[in-house]
């Protein structure tokens, strides 16, 4: 149970992350389409300016990037131990 709950909030974290990167792509292709004078096609009933299937692909990506992050993570810190009790960091 622990793994599961442990490997869903990553999965949300990846969604969040999805998002954030969905607002500045679409910032940054609205800049770049009013410079140069293109003519926007709007999704969604006008509330997303990128196309269908980037707007579909991003939380896909964000959820498959949250599953890696989260198996791996459970994989150092539960499985392997290392818990960053002595960081090289703080090493003398």
């Amino acid at each position: 149970m622990k793994k599961v709950s442990y490997i869903i909030l990553w999965i949300f974290l990846g969604l969040i992350l999805s998002f954030g990167l969905h607002a500045i792509i679409e910032v940054i292709y609205l800049g770049w389409a009013q410079k140069h004078n293109v003519i926007v096609s709007w999704a969604l009933s006008g509330s997303c300016a990128l196309p269908l299937w980037l707007i579909i692909l991003l939380p896909v990506l964000g959820m498959i990037f949250g599953i890696y992050c989260g198996l791996k993570a459970w994989q150092k810190i539960y499985v392997e131990k290392v818990r960053g009790d002595k960081p090289k960091f703080f090493r003398k």
